[in-house]
């Protein structure tokens, strides 16, 4: 009785952990979502692939761009952080003429504070992506009485 439960209970687990990691994309390529050092978590570029079959979502940019920024979201969450806690994010994109659009759907995962950015041009990007967006978080500091 105490191997079945045991057992049950590692497989309960272990797909616990499965359904965990489906929120956000697996590398493609030798290297971590993020990085924790300190406060500082070091986002790596999101593209916009669907964490669950792994493939490019279907669509223009700004359906590229949502995903994208769902995804970034989803590491910051994982870690505990939020698109508040963003300092600092990079936008690579194949075709500067979908900047204005990157930008609106950019602008709306964000409510009064945005962190410092620049957008540059990339002639291309992993899997056919249209956008690759990388992030800096850090955790607010707690004013002590």
């Amino acid at each position: 009785m105490k191997k079945v439960l045991l057992f049950l209970l590692i497989v309960s687990c272990a797909s616990m952990g499965l359904a965990q990691e489906q929120d956000i994309p697996a590398p493609m390529a030798p290297y971590s979502p993020a990085i924790q050092a300190g406060d500082i978590l070091y986002i790596s570029g999101q593209v916009p692939l669907n964490p669950e079959t792994g493939t490019l979502v279907p669509g223009d940019i700004r359906e590229q761009t949502r995903q994208v920024m769902t995804n970034l979201g989803s590491v910051l969450n994982r870690h505990g952080y939020t698109y508040g806690d963003l300092v600092k994010c990079t936008v690579f994109m194949t075709d500067m003429d979908n900047y204005e659009a990157i930008n609106e759907v950019y602008g709306s995962f964000f409510n009064d504070r945005f962190p410092a950015r620049e957008a540059v041009q990339v002639v291309r990007l992993p899997e056919g992506a249209m956008v690759e967006i990388s992030g800096i978080a850090v955790k607010p500091k707690v004013a002590r009485p």
